[in-house]
């Protein structure tokens, strides 16, 4: 027996995308149907770190940060490679003030700003994301919103004309058609957990430790693509680098002391990078050392910068985990890390002998991230070393839209009623990802899409008028 139901809006993926474009949409008076595959809401959105990446914010002012609009513009575009849509970064930058704002009213606090990969300015600004998430779904469901777990996307179902108007999913019990009259939006994630697309599109990244939402497997791009969707970025998909080879999913285990002043170098205690550079590029170069792994090297000045609490910065933690080597001597912390002593002894004095400006660097470093940042000597014991490997968090591909939103052929033409909002999406990143513009994509363009659906004179398919009637 299967069931059917029909709402205003049908979201598809219950991340920080779907979850803003669902609450966005029901505070403006739609009847929205979150739907999500997992048993528990939130997807890799509740395992992320809990960055956004705004410009020109109150945050920003109150910490002097100089940023503007075009400085972000520019490390977009330049970090992507100059292969991303500029349509879609305009309408991020155009729309960021008004994703920021509806945080902001629903009580999120950004409890830091800070620079990160890819940015030449501090503009991460850090949330706690899990309770972003629940005062998100709080805010939905008192709007009227309902919610579905348990309950995977199968398939898009379309009118005679083509235009997707409901959804074949699977429940608790059993098949349901769920219908929207405004529309389906995708917002399903990527395919970091996909191991089948993984070894078609970026088989060398099956290397690298697994993560991100378990449901993300790539349902959504499947689903848009049997109906023809285009497809952007899918050659760019790159693990992130900084976790430990014991990484959990408990807590997110990422750190990015090379932004502090930390070098990274391999079991044969050699640089093999610039460590300045953004670490989805990190994580490609270094799933191509020996064993995949890369050991952050620093001393007592970068530990100071310890930060608890602060993903990419808490190495208190990473301490307290036993996965922090401490020693007063570098030849006893390449010892504890397994790293060769007498290479790693040589590596420091050279990089210590360029950053006084004695030598070039050998791996052509000129800042501590993206080129910003003064570089300090590895010489104020003691001295740390974290092992860390690529971490295949997200994909950063997919989809092709408009900058509303709509998902679009390999023509480049609108499929009516499909909409796709986060990391499911293809086109906003290119080449390579920046801190927070993940969850500040899915926040912004999520908003945005809401916001529009629920200003829209519905677009009638052949649903059904039922409400929950056996087929």
């Amino acid at each position: 027996m299967k069931h059917r139901s029909e709402h205003d809006l049908v979201v598809l993926g219950s991340g920080i995308a779907g979850q803003t474009t669902a609450t966005t949409a029901a505070e403006a008076g739609l009847d929205v149907l979150l739907v999500e595959k997992q048993p528990s809401l939130g997807g890799s959105s509740a395992m992320s770190g809990g960055w956004f990446a705004f410009s020109g914010t109150p945050e920003q002012a109150e910490g002097g940060v100089e940023d503007s609009e075009d400085l972000f513009r520019h490390d977009l575009l330049e970090g992507g490679g100059h292969l991303n849509d500029p349509a879609l970064v305009d309408a991020y930058l155009a729309h960021q003030h008004a994703a920021h704002r509806f945080l902001k009213d629903h009580g999120v606090r950004f409890r830091e700003v800070a620079i990160s990969s890819g940015m030449s300015a501090a503009r991460g600004h850090n949330s706690e994301i899990k309770d972003v998430l629940a005062t998100l779904h709080a805010a939905f469901a008192a709007a009227g919103g309902s919610t579905l777990t348990d309950t995977a996307a199968r398939r898009l179902l379309t009118d005679d004309g083509g235009r997707v108007v409901g959804v074949l999913a699977e429940g608790p019990d059993g098949p349901v058609e769920l219908y929207g009259r405004r529309g389906v939006v995708l917002a399903t994630g990527g395919f970091s957990r996909g191991t089948e697309m993984l070894k078609v599109f970026a088989p060398e990244q099956l290397a690298a430790i697994p993560y991100g939402g378990r449901g993300n497997t790539g349902d959504g791009l499947r689903m848009a693509w049997r109906l023809g969707a285009g497809m952007a970025d899918m050659s760019f998909v790159a693990a992130t680098y900084g976790s430990h080879p014991e990484t959990g999913e408990e807590f997110h285990e990422l750190l990015t002391a090379y932004y502090m002043g930390a070098i990274v170098v391999n079991t044969a205690g050699r640089r093999f990078v610039d460590e300045s550079i953004d670490y989805k590029s990190l994580g490609r170069a270094v799933l191509g050392q020996p064993d995949g792994l890369g050991v952050q090297v620093f001393d007592s000045r970068v530990r100071a910068q310890s930060h608890r609490g602060i993903p990419l910065k808490d190495m208190d933690a990473l301490e307290e985990l036993g996965h922090l080597h401490e020693a007063d001597t570098l030849e006893e912390v390449a010892r504890l890390a397994g790293v060769a002593p007498g290479e790693l002894v040589a590596t420091v004095e050279r990089y210590n002998a360029a950053v006084a400006g004695t030598a070039a660097d050998e791996q052509g470093r000129t800042g501590l991230c993206n080129g910003v940042g003064e570089l300090t000597p590895i010489d104020a014991p003691p001295y740390y070393a974290y092992p860390a490997k690529a971490l295949m968090t997200t994909t950063y591909c997919g989809v092709t839209v408009t900058p509303d939103a709509r998902v679009t052929t390999v023509d480049g033409e609108p499929i009516g009623g499909l909409y796709a909002v986060g990391e499911v999406v293809g086109g906003f990143h290119g080449a390579t990802y920046i801190t927070g513009t993940s969850l500040g994509k899915g926040a912004v363009f999520g908003h945005m899409l809401g916001a529009a659906l629920a200003g829209t004179e519905p677009q009638h398919g052949n649903s059904s008028e039922q409400e929950e009637v056996a087929a």
